[in-house]
């Protein structure tokens, strides 16, 4: 299918699920069959006039058969968010969600999540936007905004009422309750409990793997894939960090590789 429709990129994610080490006594004839099937796919997919860019992904690379790791010639290890890379993954997880945080807020963030993966740092965030919920629900004396908006407030602030958002609800007024923007107190409350998933002997076990079979590489160039002739990029690493690295490499190869395939 991806041949018919080339130029086409195809992603398989969790790719040592399928394709794990032969001879294990748990492997099914099925099992089997998708990793002979996937060999055979993949044998035709390096001439260039294909056009077709297999991409896998793993948290796992040394559960996969050695069969199937040939080829992919590309195989890169992508190690743990850096410092401007956690910074820049809190501002795509806030999204359009209201936030008082400054540029300096962002930075000291990156900075105490040193260790944390792409994984880590989205439950955190997910964790922290539910904070402006808890207080709403806690909140037992609201303000009303210029704009005929109930925020929660303190007892001595100014315009404050002494109201519940149960009573707000119950006055018909629940669609004119509004939350506070998330603050940086919101992640401190959250940093204050949430510690990193990753530990030491798990990057040990990538970065052995690494050596052995694959390269590092933190960014993507476009000598990733030895000018759009590779057959597959493999990828893998540390749980979460992946999917994004994967968006990325798909669409500059679409954008990128299939054009130069075009003009020749």
């Amino acid at each position: 299918m991806a041949r018919e429709s080339a130029p086409s990129s195809i992603f398989v994610d969790e790719i040592d699920s399928l394709c794990g080490q032969r001879g294990e006594g748990n492997e099914s004839e099925a099992s089997r069959r998708i990793k002979t099937e996937l060999l055979v796919q993949m044998q035709g997919v390096g001439h260039s006039d294909q056009k077709v860019l297999v991409l896998g992904a793993t948290n796992t690379p040394n559960a996969l058969d050695q069969a199937i790791r040939r080829p992919f010639d590309k195989r890169i290890y992508i190690p743990l968010p850096d410092l401007r890379a956690r910074q820049h993954m809190f501002k795509v997880h806030l999204g359009d969600t209201p936030h008082n945080l400054t540029e300096s807020d962002f930075e000291t963030l990156a900075h105490r999540t040193e260790g944390f993966s792409g994984s880590d740092i989205s439950v955190c965030v997910k964790d922290v936007l539910f904070e402006p919920v808890r207080k709403t629900e806690d909140a037992m004396f609201f303000f009303k905004t210029p704009n005929g908006m109930w925020m929660p407030g303190r007892p001595k602030q100014e315009g404050a009422v002494q109201i519940s958002m149960q009573e707000l609800a119950a006055k018909g007024l629940a669609s004119k309750i509004l939350p506070p923007p998330i603050s940086k107190t919101g992640f401190d409350k959250v940093l204050a409990r949430q510690r990193p998933t990753v530990g030491k002997a798990d990057l040990e076990v990538h970065e052995r793997f690494t050596k052995e079979f694959g390269e590092e590489g933190s960014g993507f160039r476009e000598a990733d894939l030895g000018g759009g002739t590779g057959r597959g990029v493999l990828d893998w690493g540390l749980f979460g960090w992946l999917a994004s690295r994967a968006q990325t490499l798909v669409e500059w190869n679409c954008a990128n590789i299939f054009d130069s395939l075009r003009s020749r």
